[in-house]
C-alpha cells in the first residue's frame, strides 16, 4: 500500500481503541511500516499479549508487545495537529527531488 508515512513519524491515532481525543492525545512514534499489508506499529499503542510455550531456551508465558493498526488509522502530526501529508517537487543543485509537505489550510509547509 502507497504511503507517505515514513518510520521514526510522529503520528496521531484517529480510529480505534486508541483513538485520540481532547483530554488524551493519542501520539506516538511510528516504528515499523508494513507497505504489502498496509499495517504500522506505533510506540506504546495498540498493546496484546503473545502468549509463549515454555521451550530449552527459557521459561514460557504472556509477553505484553505492540500489535499492527492499519495505515488509514494514523495521521501525521504537524506542531500536534493531524494533518495531511502531500508531496511537491523541489529544485536542488543536483537536480529535482520530491519533498513531503504537510497541508494546513491550504498552505503547504515542507517537513523533510
Amino acid at each position: 500500500m502507497k504511503t507517505r508515512l515514513k518510520k521514526g513519524d510522529k503520528v496521531i491515532i484517529i480510529a480505534g481503541k486508541d483513538k485520540s481525543t481532547k483530554n488524551n492525545p493519542s501520539e506516538g512514534t511510528i516504528t515499523h511500516i508494513d507497505r504489502k499489508k498496509g499495517r504500522v506499529i506505533v510506540e506504546g499503542f495498540n498493546k496484546g499479549f503473545k502468549h509463549i510455550k515454555p521451550n530449552a531456551a527459557g521459561q514460557g508465558g504472556r509477553i505484553e508487545q505492540e500489535l499492527p493498526i492499519h495505515i488509514s488509522n494514523v495521521m501525521y502530526s504537524y506542531k500536534g495537529k493531524p494533518v495531511r501529508l502531500g508531496v511537491e517537487m523541489k529544485e536542488t543543485d543536483k537536480g529535482t527531488r520530491k519533498v513531503r509537505v504537510a497541508i494546513v489550510n491550504g498552505e503547504r509547509i515542507a517537513i523533510d
